[in-house]
């Protein structure tokens, strides 16, 4: 594949933008050398760069597209509220129509108010917490990978140029999955922490009655539950994890798949928190999400289309069969290759995972960086494997069969050296944890 021009403009992106992308985790240093530096357009769930190079994609725009690239109905309902204008001086008639439905699909919640993307409605929920329960502190699950550009999570990161010190004495974190953790954090700092942040689940399934237990911790020490739905919510359930898992948090988020990839997120939960935004209460102190573009008027216009999608047709049926297919495709290419002890799939079938292991059975970013450089060159583009609503049976048979020839290279590599298959400098992750 040619990929001149589109080097050339990611280069000159690095020359205008820091970091040559408006998210690190869509930076040049997460792909190999051989790879496509700039997307020109997607439809469905192909992309083509900007050398015209075509690929079937699965990492989704970071998973805010369940739908596919330009989904017919959410470009159609944008295209209509774009003629009714975008902004206005009063709340837009949309904004009762898109709460509304929002809160018929998250039953577990009273109040909704919307923003753009995940940091902000995550700090929106800290800022809530404490103005309820009028502490500092906040318990974060240490295995959950992001939460919210500020600073009360960076800090906790190798990215934490900027930051106060002070900051960082209010952040304490607990293990997923381990109830015991959360318990000692309240016992440490007994009255201190106001909010407990986590997702559902991620790659691990929570042991029956995990989720139950941390909302019992909560309520018996006095700290807000809110869980972090920005990858879960309309993969897992329909209602979100939490409606799988059968738990309702005080207060939770949601984005990325909210509206396809339309700039959506949202605050919600009960009303006795999100009440505290509001004007004319007894307290009215919290500034909560006030924002010139929080509710403008296309993207809650595509926030309603793709919730009205989701309730109408089979959406995360698909996601699941499509990944279920996928997974078992992938599972047999790694045993015929041999290679169970050096590639791996995890999560659930609606946001697959891989990890890659070198000689020593280690994670490697060399090995990671040769399996995306060999599945690039055969026309799939995989820095996750999480399908969409648009990959088809031929999508995912395509995929597997590439992923079967980049196996290959991968058993070659691990016998002969990688650098002897790697073309550039290995990937390396957006940041450590401390």
């Amino acid at each position: 594949m040619n990929f001149d021009r589109s080097r050339a403009l990611q280069l000159r992106l690095e020359q205008l933008v820091p970091g040559g992308g408006h998210t690190y985790a869509k930076g040049a240093d997460q792909y190999p050398e051989l790879s496509p530096g700039v997307i020109s357009h997607g439809q469905g769930c192909h992309v083509w760069d900007a050398d015209g190079n075509e690929f079937i994609e699965y990492g989704m725009g970071l998973r805010a597209i369940t739908l596919g690239h330009a989904y017919a109905p959410v470009v159609e309902a944008v295209q209509n509220a774009l003629a009714l204008g975008t902004n206005f001086t009063r709340p837009a008639a949309m904004e009762v129509e898109c709460a509304e439905k929002f809160l018929e699909v998250i039953g577990g919640a009273d109040m909704v108010k919307f923003t753009k993307d995940g940091s902000t409605a995550d700090t929106a929920a800290l800022k809530l917490a404490r103005a309820h329960t009028g502490r500092d502190m906040v318990a974060i699950c240490a295995d959950h990978p992001f939460f919210s550009y500020d600073d009360w999570f960076i800090c906790t990161t190798t990215m934490d140029g900027g930051i106060p010190d002070f900051e960082r004495s209010q952040t304490v974190r607990f293990e997923y999955d381990d109830a015991a953790s959360l318990e000692r954090l309240f016992q440490e700092h007994s009255g201190k922490i106001a909010a407990v942040f986590m997702e559902p689940a991620r790659i691990e399934e929570p042991t029956p009655g995990y989720l139950q237990t941390v909302k019992a911790l909560c309520q018996k020490n006095g700290a807000v539950l809110v869980f972090d739905e920005m990858i879960t919510g309309f993969r897992w359930d329909l209602g979100g994890a939490q409606q799988l898992y059968g738990v309702t948090p005080d207060l939770s988020t949601f984005g990325k798949a909210l509206a396809n990839g339309f700039s959506v997120s949202a605050l919600c939960g009960k009303r006795e928190l999100m009440r505290l935004g509001a004007r004319g209460n007894e307290r009215e102190n919290v500034f909560l999400l006030s924002t010139t573009h929080g509710a403008e008027v296309p993207s809650l216009a595509a926030a309603i289309a793709t919730l009205g999608v989701y309730q109408s047709e089979p959406v995360i049926e698909t996601l699941y069969r499509q990944g279920t297919r996928l997974a078992a495709g992938v599972q047999q290419a790694i045993a015929r290759h041999g290679l169970a002890d050096f590639v791996s799939m995890l999560g659930r079938p609606v946001n697959l995972l891989y990890s890659t292991r070198g000689p020593d059975k280690k994670p490697s970013q060399e090995f990671r960086t040769l399996f995306l450089q060999e599945t690039i060159r055969r026309g799939i583009l995989i820095p996750s494997l999480v399908v969409s609503y648009s990959h088809t049976d031929t999508d995912i048979d395509r995929t597997i069969e590439a992923i079967d020839g980049a196996l290959e290279i991968y058993a070659r590599a691990l016998s002969d050296g990688v650098d002897r298959y790697l073309i550039g400098r290995p990937s390396r992750p957006v940041f450590g944890r401390r």
